[in-house]
């Protein structure tokens, strides 16, 4: 009989649950819930409007100055310099804008985590509905690769087992059985809803965990029905997803820059004041001092600094697309450079997220190791490093054969090329499998040649499963496998008392260091076994529901004197890219905590293994977590047992202690604290929607190495903002410099507005914005992060600024003052002299001088110089800004002068850091 055509059996009446099991709901009573409870889905985010993206670009303090700044500008008619300012205003929303529109197109376009169909009973008859038509009191029709629809309680199942995994962050799935009779009939009503239940206790919690599947985890094997007690928000994903209601928090990047943004903007009101003050004390005209005042607050805001920082993560953006990681939000990129904790998850996120056998044991031969990744049949079975075979080496090839019969789970060889091995069932059987194929031992010709012939499914109680099998012969083999402690004793097991202590011994070996131990034995009889042992299983079993073809079996007649086979141990292992992913971190001072909701032994097995802990360690049990005080847990690097709200807390404790934290993970149960995270990192093939929803960068791979490409990223994109900081705010001052000192040495009016603007323009323009694309520092992944406290300008940027700008005045006013002491058009040699040495800066700003890395960065200077000396020698450019042609002799003063802001910033770079993140790799490891 095949389940998807049976009705659920009479056996579910006498649990009490009512007349409802028998043919499930009616479409009527179903419509009406569904209208009164509405849809079985999460509340969907609200896609945020073109002119709210646009609002959130325009707050940056950076953008609202030079808005001030382009209003002052169309006040006094300066339409050309208001045009310029707009412009970059427009392009740096534009950019912003479109990354974040195109992002949440990626997002939406990935598969969603829910089921998008549900198989009921209603009526007496199964049907295939969406699942969000689901409603509270709907029998579920589950069978091997579903998705859970919503939380149910289990009414009958036959070897049902579930990977929660995504809900609990447990790698192992787990199996469930029907639940007892008296609970059935105290929580359930009439017609399967909850009956009688307070509003803050939804009966998922009151029920025996066995009974109760969840919504969103994925039937790995065996087949049940189970009545629907909660849908929506109400089920234990939404329960997890009402822990996200904590906006985002601003990056440091955002934090820094609204700082920077605040100081610049006070400064600029300050300056204007003076100089308008001062200009008016000397008997300038209003209208003039007033341009004045405004072209020096231009001149003191970088006003290609939003420019800048866009362009600067767009490309780190880009850049990191191609390797695989979606960039949600702008500010991630440069965020994740700042990072001085990563928090990642184990499953799925450091380890394959696969079973896979790792060691065997046998009472004759010892222990043997398994080698290979995945699935797949490649690689082989050695004992003190030497290879094994099946001719040579029976006790394992008895061993593994018994594992490929005792087993419901299949492989599946790749769909394509470059594709990998995936499994069909329980992932602990198809370990068996993929061990006994690097073994030699084919599962199919193994199981053709012994044809199964009952079987003794696993429940959770016996925690054991047993199979019978017809030998060629014409006798029966009858193996048995389960957990150590159900297997290794009398009567299962008829072997003398030495080995089953020494299995028991390496039993509890194996499982200190986190893996998962099966116990496998067998027996033959002569015959085959007689009818009183073996029934037709045809119409028996929960639901009606056969057993692939098998007879039923009496457990007590099989299940007794067998023989050891022996033992295999079996984890989720590291991923190969894990351990090197572990050591970057820590060679770039980055923290990495692991925080699962896995076993303390298993956590601590891969956590030594990848050097995340060292062997004598402390890994936390999350279940004392409320016990254990701040600087412990500080201190700790390995969180076991984590449940989400302590995903959630243990972000927090490190934030609260000035932390930059980053948190990969792929579950709902990640979600909450991806999104409490500075910087939240989801898995895109294997994370869920509402994990890559809670994040700002989404890992198209599944690879956590692209963690630290992207914080290597993150750092270049700090390291340009600085740098150009440096080059812009140097000659900012500087200007300022000239306009205040001047006066002092008889220059009535240093430069006039329009030149502030003609140079302001070409050394911030496309100069400013070559220096975003700088390439990394060497060594940048070597050092340290900045501390999170530190401001954008601090570790000695702005007495850098000071420096740089003291030089570039110096040669300004030096040049005009010789000029206007030997009668020479000193104003013109001044306006030269500015741009020209803050370009050589530029020039020197250079990440990798002497490669070609960043080829736009020359070019551009090259271009502005050349407009520079524009302004000197075309009519045009000398009618607009005022300026006279210098001669050969006086340009080659002013062009050898210049190159001292270049000879300045060089030597500038030998004054030593206070950061740590700005001193040389070498320095800082020693």
């Amino acid at each position: 009989m095949r389940f998807e055509d049976a009705a659920p059996s009479q056996s579910a009446l006498s649990s009490g649950v009512g007349a409802f099991a028998r043919d499930g709901l009616s479409a009527e009573e179903a419509g009406l819930r569904l209208a009164r409870d509405g849809r079985n889905a999460l509340p969907q985010a609200r896609r945020t409007p073109l002119w709210r993206r646009v609002l959130m670009q325009l707050r940056d303090p950076l953008v609202a100055v030079l808005l001030v700044a382009a209003a002052l500008t169309i006040a006094t008619g300066d339409w050309t310099d208001a045009g310029v300012i707009l412009l970059v205003i427009v392009v740096n929303t534009s950019v912003g804008v479109a990354q974040e529109v195109k992002a949440d197109q990626a997002i939406t376009a990935l598969d969603a985590l829910t089921a998008p169909h549900a198989r009921v009973v209603r009526g007496g008859r199964q049907a295939e509905i969406p699942a969000d038509e689901v409603v509270v009191g709907d029998l579920l029709a589950l069978a091997e690769g579903q998705i859970v629809p919503a939380d149910a309680r289990v009414l009958e199942a036959a070897a049902l087992l579930v990977d929660e995994s995504a809900l609990t962050g447990e790698s192992v799935p787990v199996g469930k059985a029907a639940a007892s009779a008296p609970d059935q009939a105290r929580d359930l009503g009439p017609a399967g809803e909850p009956a009688d239940q307070p509003a803050d206790q939804p009966a998922v919690e009151q029920a025996d965990a066995l009974a109760i599947v969840s919504a969103g985890t994925v039937v790995v094997r065996g087949r049940g029905l189970a009545v629907v007690t909660a849908t929506g928000t109400h089920s234990a994903m939404g329960r997890i997803a009402a822990l996200m209601t904590a906006a985002p928090t601003l990056t440091p990047l955002q934090r820094r820059l609204v700082g920077v943004g605040r100081a610049l903007a006070l400064a600029a009101v300050v300056l204007c004041t003076v100089v308008l003050g001062l200009g008016l004390a000397r008997g300038q005209s209003v209208e003039l001092m007033v341009v004045t005042a405004i072209s020096l607050v231009v001149a003191a805001v970088p006003e290609s600094l939003p420019a800048v920082v866009t362009l600067a993560l767009a490309l780190g953006a880009r850049r990191m697309t191609a390797r695989q990681a979606l960039v949600r939000r702008l500010p991630a990129v440069e965020a994740l450079g700042s990072v001085t904790v990563l928090a990642t998850d184990k499953t799925g996120t450091l380890t394959e997220g696969v079973m896979v056998a790792r060691r065997l044991w046998t009472p004759d031969g010892g222990e043997a190791q398994v080698s290979g990744s995945g699935y797949a049949p490649e690689g082989q079975v050695t004992r003190d490093g030497l290879a094994l075979t099946t001719g040579a080496d029976a006790d394992l090839a008895e061993l593994l054969t018994a594992g490929c019969l005792c087993n419901d789970a299949s492989l599946r060889p790749p769909a394509e090329p470059g594709a990998p091995w995936t499994a069909v069932g329980d992932p602990t059987e198809a370990a068996l499998l993929a061990a006994a194929a690097r073994f030699g031992v084919h599962p199919a010709a193994i199981t053709a040649v012994y044809e199964r012939i009952a079987e003794v499914p696993f429940e959770s109680g016996r925690r054991r499963m047993t199979t019978l099998h017809k030998r060629p012969d014409g006798g029966t083999r009858v193996v048995c496998k389960g957990a150590p402690e159900a297997v290794l004793r009398a009567p299962v097991l008829a072997d003398c008392a030495t080995i089953l202590d020494e299995a028991l011994r390496r039993a509890e070996d194996y499982a200190r260091d986190g893996l998962r131990v099966l116990a496998v034995a067998y027996s033959d009889a002569a015959a085959a076994l007689d009818g009183s042992t073996v029934t037709s299983a045809a119409g028996s079993g929960a639901a009606g529901i056969d057993t692939a073809g098998s007879g039923a079996v009496d457990a007590a007649a099989v299940e007794q004197g067998l023989h050891l086979l022996g033992l295999i141990a079996i984890l989720d292992p590291p991923r190969a890219s894990a351990a090197a992913t572990v050591a970057a971190c820590q060679a770039a001072g980055i923290i990495p905590v692991m925080i699962t909701g896995d076993h303390p032994a298993t956590a601590r097995t891969i956590a030594v293994e990848l050097g995340i802990l060292e062997r004598d360690g402390e890994v936390v049990d999350c279940r004392h977590l409320a016990e254990i005080d701040p600087v412990r847990l500080r201190r700790a690097r390995v969180f076991a047992r984590a449940v989400p709200e302590q995903k959630l807390a243990i972000v927090e404790a490190h934030q609260a202690v000035g932390d930059v934290v980053a948190m990969t993970g792929d579950g709902v149960n990640d979600a909450p604290a991806l999104r409490r995270a500075d910087i939240g990192v989801a898995m895109g093939r294997r994370g869920t929607e509402v994990a890559r929803q809670a994040s700002d960068l989404v890992l198209a791979d599944d690879e956590l190495g692209t963690v630290v490409a992207a914080a290597q990223e993150g750092r270049r994109v700090y390291a340009n903002i600085r740098r150009f900081l440096l080059y812009g705010l140097a000659g900012g001052t500087a200007e300022i410099a000239v306009m205040l000192i001047g006066p002092l040495f008889g220059l009535t009016l240093p430069l006039l507005p329009s030149q502030i603007l003609w140079v302001n323009l070409l050394t911030h323009g496309l100069p400013g914005v070559a220096l975003g694309s700088e390439p990394v520092e060497p060594g940048a992944m070597l050092r340290p992060p900045r501390p999170p406290a530190e401001s954008v300008l601090g570790a000695g940027l702005w007495q850098r600024i000071l420096r740089v700008g003291a030089v570039i005045s110096a040669v300004t006013l030096g040049v005009a003052v010789w000029g206007h002491s030997t009668g020479r058009p000193w104003q013109s040699m001044a306006f030269f002299a500015l741009g020209a040495t803050q370009l050589t800066v530029g020039l020197a700003s250079r990440a990798r001088p002497g490669t070609r890395d960043n080829p736009l960065l020359p070019v551009a200077i090259a271009g502005a110089l050349v407009l520079q000396l524009a302004g000197l020698y075309v009519p045009v450019l000398q009618d607009l800004l005022n300026t006279q042609p210098l001669s050969a002799f006086e340009l080659l003063v002013v062009a050898v002068l210049s190159s001292l802001g270049y000879v300045a910033l060089k030597l500038d770079r030998l004054i030593p850091s206070r950061s740590p993140a700005d001193r040389p790799a070498e320095a800082t490891a020693s």
